[in-house]
């Protein structure tokens, strides 16, 4: 090949010559984003010649999950296994990782480590000035990242998945609004207040009550953490303190030790109680008529879109909108539309 065209196309790919010869000529020790701006390069040019296949090895790509023992994250967990089986080996290697909520720090500096031999990091977190430092290296080494399922505004993200959160909470506080049309007390139970989903969710159900449903007395949010020993305790102390509970919003784990504690105080199926994600539990709680509404957030369409994207990005360059484009559809069910 002239030197001239050589050249070209190092200027328009933005790397040295040496390095489009490796490409064109299969030598290997290129990373896969050079190696697509070289051939898109080539290919604007019209290059006359059989161009090499654009990816010599599967995408690595790196998935950060809670290691906590929620059945979504368990279900999210096994959606990614079987999405990465779906598109085969040789197109993307999956490797999960289960990190504690309490370590934002350790779970930064696994960020950075992984920017140095991953193609893109998927991440659950939540909001730490640590992560959002992490996620500034890897946009530096030009390593994407997609955040999933509660997001980290203003940070350097390809894009985030998920719901969205403050609209669940304003969708379940409207359900308790037609449905508890009664006056009357209603308990809000919080998980994690350090993730973002958790205080979109009580933030929106709250507004929809107080703008909307003036007749209902909106009681102290009951931060549960996600600690089912803690949502016993406090919702025992605030039970035995509620003269006419109607309703019950729970933005997290718990719903065994709810219903449990609803039918020491014959409350269940006669208080409004709405709650998060479909598995054996809610599913039994609804066909009880314990639980009222259940709002799920769809883990495997999480899982798909989430490496959908980040596949298109890798391959293609394609830049997707923050959040139009990972949008996951939330679902209510009641006990009439179980799957």
């Amino acid at each position: 090949m002239k030197r001239f065209t050589l050249e070209t196309l190092a200027k328009m790919a933005g790397v040295g010559i040496a390095t489009v010869d490796r490409v064109l000529n299969e030598r290997g020790g290129v990373s896969p984003q050079t190696t697509r701006k070289v051939l898109q390069a080539a290919r604007a040019v019209g290059l006359k010649r059989v161009l090499p296949q654009e990816y010599q090895h599967p995408w690595q790509i790196e998935v950060l999950l809670s290691s906590n023992d929620a059945w979504f994250f368990k279900k999210l967990a096994q959606d990614f296994i079987d999405v990465a089986n779906g598109l085969g080996y040789r197109r993307i290697t999956l490797h999960r990782t289960f990190m504690s909520e309490s370590h934002p720090q350790k779970l930064a500096q696994h960020i950075i480590e992984c920017s140095e031999k991953r193609d893109g990091i998927i991440v659950f977190a939540h909001d730490d000035p640590a992560l959002y430092d992490a996620l500034a290296v890897c946009k530096a080494r030009n390593v994407p990242v997609i955040t999933i399922v509660t997001d980290l505004p203003g940070a350097e993200r390809l894009c985030h998945v998920g719901i969205n959160q403050q609209q669940a909470g304003r969708t379940a506080g409207l359900l308790m609004k037609k449905a508890a049309s009664q006056p009357g007390e209603v308990l809000t139970i919080s998980g994690r207040f350090d993730y973002r989903a958790h205080w979109e969710r009580v933030a929106g159900f709250r507004e929809v009550l107080q703008q909307r449903a003036p007749w209902l007395i909106l009681r102290e949010v009951l931060a549960g953490q996600d600690q089912r020993d803690t949502i016993r305790r406090l919702l025992e102390e605030n039970l035995a303190r509620c003269s006419n509970l109607v309703g019950i919003y729970n933005t997290g784990v718990g719903n065994a030790a709810i219903s449990e504690a609803l039918a020491r105080h014959r409350l269940a199926g006669k208080c409004l109680y709405i709650t998060h994600e479909l598995y054996s539990t809610t599913r039994r709680l609804l066909e009880e008529d314990a639980v009222s509404f259940t709002l799920d957030q769809n883990a495997q369409q999480h899982a798909q879109l989430a490496t959908q994207i980040m596949l298109n990005y890798l391959e293609t360059g394609h830049q997707p909108e923050a959040y139009q484009d990972g949008k996951v559809e939330l679902k209510i069910i009641t006990a009439e539309n179980l799957c």
